[in-house]
C-alpha cells in the first residue's frame, strides 16, 4: 500500500545560529524547497547556509555550509529552471565569487575582480545573474561602476569543467555609489539593465549602446536609491525605493520620470522588494517595522474570493493582502494580515513555486504559502 506524502503545513521556519540577511530561492526542478542564506556578522568571518526542505520530517534543515569572507550583499542560485547547467550559486561581497553547491561540500570554482593591479577592491553592493543567458552577470559597486561579467559555466561531458569568468565591459554608470543592478526582460532580455545609487536616479542601459543610458527616475530630494526590481511578466514596470522611505516607488519606463503609483502604507523604512514570479499585478515588499507586503491580485485573490486583489507583507510584523488593480489610485485597506515575530530584512518570491516566500528576520527565515 502506497504512503501518502504528508500534507504540506502553510508556515515553515528555521533559525540559524546568527543574524540572517542575504537569501535566495534555488530554481531547479529538482530542489524546489532550497534556499541559500548569508548570515550578517559584523566581522571577516562569516557564513552561508545551504536550508532544504526535510519532506518526511516536514521542516526546514541545513544540508551544506561554507565560509564566506564578509557579510554577503547578496545571494543567488543559477537560474536554471530546467536543471541543465552545473549546480551553481552566486555571492557578492567583498569580490563576486561562483560556487558549486554541494551535499554536504559547497567550494568555490572562481573569485572575479576586475581589479587585479591593486590590494584595494570597491565592494560590491549587489549583482544579477541574467535569466535568458546564464552566462552573464552584472556587478554594481561603490566605485560608481557596473561589471557585466561573461562566465565559461562548462558544459557538462563526463566531468564537470570548472566556470571561470571575465570582464564583458565595465561602465561609470552613476555619479555616486551604485547599489543596485537588474536585468530587464525587455527587448529579448539579454542586454538591458537598470541600476540605481547614491545619486537618486534610476539608470537604464543597453549593452548593444553602451555610448548613453537613459535616466528613468530622479528622486525629487535626490535621495539615494537602495534597490530595484523588474516586474517579471511586464518588463514596462519596476520597483524602487529610497534610503529612509517608508514608500515602494513603481515606475513605467514609457512615461520615464514620472511614478506610477507609490505604495505608501509602510510605517517603516522599506527593506526588500520583490515581485511575483507568475503574475504582472503582485509585488512584495518588506521593512525593518517587521512587515513584508505583497501586492497580489489574481492566485491569492481565489481564496478570498475577489480577482482583484492584492498580497502585501510589512508594517507591524505583518504580511498584508491588497487590491492593487486600482493603480494609481490610492491603495487603503488590506484584506489579509501576517504577523513576524521580528523586523523583516529579506524578501524572496519563489519563481518555481510562485505560491511560496520567503522572509529572513533576526536569526530565522520563515517560507509561507500565500
Amino acid at each position: 500500500m502506497a504512503t501518502v506524502p504528508p500534507k504540506r503545513k502553510e508556515i515553515y521556519k528555521y533559525e540559524a545560529p546568527w543574524t540572517l540577511y542575504a537569501a535566495n530561492w534555488s530554481q531547479r526542478p529538482d530542489r524546489r524547497f532550497r534556499l541559500a542564506v548569508g548570515s550578517f556578522l559584523e566581522e571577516y568571518n562569516n557564513k552561508v547556509q545551504v536550508i532544504s526542505l526535510d519532506e518526511s520530517a516536514q521542516e526546514l534543515k541545513a544540508s551544506s555550509m561554507f565560509d564566506h569572507p564578509y557579510p554577503c550583499t547578496k545571494i543567488m542560485w543559477i537560474p536554471d529552471n530546467k536543471g541543465i547547467f552545473p549546480d551553481l550559486l552566486a555571492t557578492s561581497g567583498d569580490y563576486l565569487r561562483v560556487w558549486r553547491a554541494g551535499e554536504p561540500d559547497t567550494r568555490l570554482e572562481c573569485l572575479l575582480n576586475n581589479n587585479k593591479n591593486s590590494d584595494f577592491c570597491a565592494p560590491l553592493t549587489s549583482f544579477d545573474w541574467n535569466e535568458v543567458d546564464p552566462n552573464l552577470i552584472g556587478t554594481s559597486s561603490i566605485d560608481t561602476t557596473c561589471t557585466i561579467w561573461g562566465l565559461e559555466t562548462g558544459q557538462v561531458l563526463g566531468r564537470c569543467n570548472l566556470v571561470s569568468g571575465h570582464v564583458k565591459t565595465q561602465l561609470i554608470a552613476h555619479d555616486k555609489e551604485v547599489y543596485d543592478i537588474a536585468f530587464s526582460r525587455a527587448g529579448g532580455g539579454r542586454d538591458m539593465f537598470a541600476s540605481v545609487g547614491a545619486d537618486g536616479s534610476v539608470r537604464m542601459f543597453d549593452l548593444r549602446h553602451l555610448e548613453h543610458s537613459t535616466i528613468i527616475y530622479e528622486d525629487p530630494q535626490h535621495h539615494p536609491l537602495l534597490r530595484l526590481c523588474w516586474n517579471k511578466q511586464d518588463p514596462n514596470y519596476l520597483a524602487t525605493m529610497a534610503m529612509d522611505g517608508m514608500d515602494v516607488i513603481i515606475l513605467d519606463v514609457r512615461v520615464p520620470c514620472t511614478p506610477v503609483a507609490r505604495l505608501s502604507n509602510h510605517r517603516a523604512c522599506v527593506n526588500g522588494i520583490a515581485w511575483a514570479p507568475h503574475s504582472s499585478c503582485h509585488i512584495c515588499t518588506a521593512d525593518n517595522d517587521r512587515q513584508a507586503r505583497i501586492w497580489h491580485t489574481q492566485q491569492t485573490a481565489r481564496a478570498v474570493g475577489n480577482p482583484n486583489r492584492a498580497y502585501r507583507a510589512g508594517d507591524d510584523h505583518q504580511a498584508l493582502i491588497w487590491d492593487i488593480q486600482q493603480m494609481p489610485r490610492a491603495i487603503e485597506d488590506p484584506i489579509l494580515a501576517y504577523t513576524a515575530e521580528g523586523e523583516i530584512n529579506q524578501v524572496q518570491w519563489s519563481s518555481s513555486q510562485p505560491d511560496w516566500i520567503a522572509i529572513c528576520y533576526n536569526r530565522c527565515v520563515e517560507i509561507l504559502r500565500v
